[in-house]
């Protein structure tokens, strides 16, 4: 990776070494494989193809200043991809599977892990998919689970400065009892009609609101949604929104630095009273969110006024990259070095 500008790389995949697969038949997993192939065959009626039974996770490693790499909350990512496994029915990936194949991608890999201070990491995407042939309505019988890694830049371009999102009320990412809670591909596609309406409006993201009242806050399209006010952090609690890692150890180090936390329900209306708005997730890490506009009302609410993250949200991510990166102490024992 010679030549790379790893400080202004961006979210975006780049080809390296090696992939890491997995198969489910019979009732078993078999052994770990390794292969240079971006590409994978796949049966023409795959599951994965017409039923939608495709789950993925994502993740980072971060080279340390002490040239130690270090995975930042693995089990968390093995139990939700558990989770999405059990919500559509396929086969679930053992915990030591996740972490086996998830390690030798990363250390297989290891010649493109972006250099400690550049602000850049290496994505990990576990996916799981249905490959088994079904022309009816029915689980597969047989899985593939893979890993890749991609070195990458920030998700918005904007980095750790304020984006600017738009209110997206003509669609819905997921419903309650639905896949929302799932880190399922079809949550995703939903969601692409109020991206691409929102990017073509010239915004960053789409926030949708709740698919029963269009009254509460769900997410940002890909990332949880948070606010600030009176020294307490609060996210919407729902039942379509993604449960992020990302987010709940936000929630921990609010708590560590003395603020009050609050999962509730957050109603579109109180978007005024805070005093700092963000977006969070894996992607985006920590976003700052500086102007929310309404596409429907033509309403906008400005934060970061000064142009500039607020100094809560500021903290809160200097902490957690300080935790990632391995600059501050790991207090909460989240991360692992691997190599």
């Amino acid at each position: 990776m010679e030549n790379t500008d790893w400080k202004n790389l961006p979210f975006g995949y780049v080809k390296t070494d090696y992939n890491i697969r997995c198969y489910y038949r019979d009732g078993k997993w078999g052994e770990l494989e390794v292969t240079s192939k971006d590409h994978i065959d796949i049966h023409i009626a795959a599951t994965c193809l017409h039923y939608g039974q495709q789950a993925f996770e994502g993740m980072k490693a971060f080279m340390g200043k002490d040239g130690n790499i270090r995975l930042f909350r693995w089990q968390e990512n093995a139990k939700r991809m558990v989770s999405s496994a059990e919500g559509i029915f396929m086969a679930q990936v053992p915990k030591e599977l996740f972490k086996e194949a998830v390690v030798k991608a990363v250390l297989m890999n290891r010649k493109f892990m972006p250099p400690h201070g550049t602000g850049a990491a290496l994505y990990i995407r576990p996916l799981l998919l249905g490959t088994g042939a079904q022309v009816g309505v029915k689980p597969s019988n047989e899985y593939m689970f893979m890993v890749f890694v991609t070195p990458v830049g920030p998700y918005f371009k904007e980095g750790f400065n304020p984006v600017k999102i738009a209110i997206v009320k003509d669609s819905d990412r997921a419903a309650p009892l639905g896949t929302g809670q799932i880190k399922v591909g079809g949550n995703y596609a939903a969601s692409l009609r109020g991206v691409m309406r929102a990017i073509d409006a010239g915004y960053g993201s789409p926030m949708y609101l709740d698919a029963k009242e269009k009254k509460y806050i769900d997410e940002i399209g890909a990332a949880n949604f948070f606010g600030i006010k009176n020294n307490t952090y609060i996210t919407p609690k729902s039942d379509s929104i993604l449960p992020s890692i990302t987010n709940m150890s936000v929630m921990a180090i609010a708590e560590d630095m003395g603020m009050k936390v609050e999962r509730r329900p957050v109603a579109l209306d109180e978007l005024e009273s805070f005093e700092e708005t963000g977006a969070c997730g894996t992607a985006a890490i920590i976003a700052p969110i500086g102007e929310v506009h309404d596409l429907e009302t033509g309403k906008t609410i400005n934060f970061c006024k000064d142009g500039k993250p607020g100094p809560i949200s500021e903290k809160i991510y200097k902490r957690l990259l300080g935790i990632q990166f391995g600059d501050e102490e790991d207090k909460f024992g989240w991360t692992e070095i691997i190599g």
